[in-house]
């Protein structure tokens, strides 16, 4: 059996409209800390228990024993395990790090102390089309058409299992996906748009000045599927900078897996990534590429060369 250098549980989640595990654990301290027993069991190294440096944790989360508490602040991917690892302890090739989340601590502790494998979950159902968000207790891989029924605005709409910057499409008759904890809905954003980029754009996010609502920073904005653009040349902006919190040089990093060069890949730190710590990098691209395809890709084909 292969054992993990580490452990690393993220006690919070950065990613938009994400639940609280604060909320979802509330009055599980007993059992939350059953779970992390059998857990530090399992490496013989640190398992980490990575706190919101923003808030004051619940009791679950801030009184554990037999773990190292780490705290981080910042939006998101400061949440996402991936980004947290990079900073606790990087994975070089042939290492592994194992993560899990909180609730399913729960059914470890479960499984342990009652011989039971509980399959229950909080979710959130959330997103602008969703007409009451809230929270749900159901079971893994539960449809979602009962969370939906009779609770959606008119018009089109996209239904995600997951955050709208990493789940996944699904219909309004699927099903949840295994590791998700949410039901997005948004706007589909097919509709035709007059003259496009040749206007101001002042009711149009952007990150950098290509519109004129950078005049309103704390504006918010109803975003749709809309990409705005197709994929174009793929120039050095800068932009993925600003919105990951890696010491990798991201850009070049996706250069080198468009050419499949592995060696180039290793160099420049792909066995740190995930996909999903690069989705605020797809969200605010330029030339519109699809980055986390590229990441994953680049990760399957090292899995396909050192197996």
């Amino acid at each position: 059996m292969d054992i993990p250098k580490a452990i690393v549980i993220s006690a919070f989640k950065s990613a938009p409209l994400s639940i609280d595990n604060d909320f979802a654990l509330y009055g599980m301290d007993e059992l939350f800390q059953k779970g992390l027993d059998v857990i530090t069991k399992l490496t013989n190294g640190i398992t980490h228990l990575n706190l919101d440096g923003n808030t004051n944790s619940s009791k679950a989360f801030s009184e554990a024993k037999g773990v190292q508490i780490n705290k981080f602040s910042g939006p998101h991917p400061a949440g996402n395990v991936g980004v947290q690892i990079h900073h606790l302890d990087p994975i070089n090739k042939g290492e592994s790090v194992w993560c899990v989340e909180p609730q399913d601590i729960i059914a470890i502790a479960r499984l342990f102390s009652e011989g039971k494998f509980d399959v229950s979950r909080i979710i959130s159902v959330c997103g602008s089309q969703v007409l009451k968000p809230r929270y749900y207790r159901t079971i893994l891989g539960t449809s979602i058409s009962n969370f939906l029924a009779d609770n959606l605005h008119d018009g089109d709409y996209r239904v995600i299992s997951g955050n709208v910057l990493t789940g996944e499409k699904i219909k309004i008759d699927g099903n949840l996906g295994f590791y998700d904890t949410q039901i997005t809905v948004i706007k589909e954003g097919n509709e035709p748009e007059f003259l496009g980029w040749a206007l101001p754009g002042f009711n149009k996010f952007s990150l950098s000045r290509s519109f004129f609502s950078w005049l309103t920073p704390t504006k918010k904005y109803d975003i749709s599927t809309n990409m705005r653009g197709e994929e174009r040349a793929y120039v050095v902006t800068g932009q993925y900078d600003q919105v990951l919190p890696m010491d990798i040089f991201i850009q070049q990093l996706i250069k080198s897996i468009m050419i499949e060069d592995i060696e180039m890949m290793e160099n420049l730190g792909i066995y740190e990534l995930s996909p999903e710590d690069v989705a605020l990098c797809e969200f605010v691209c330029t030339s519109k590429i699809e980055v986390q395809s590229l990441i994953r890709g680049g990760l399957d084909l090292l899995i396909k060369e050192n197996s």
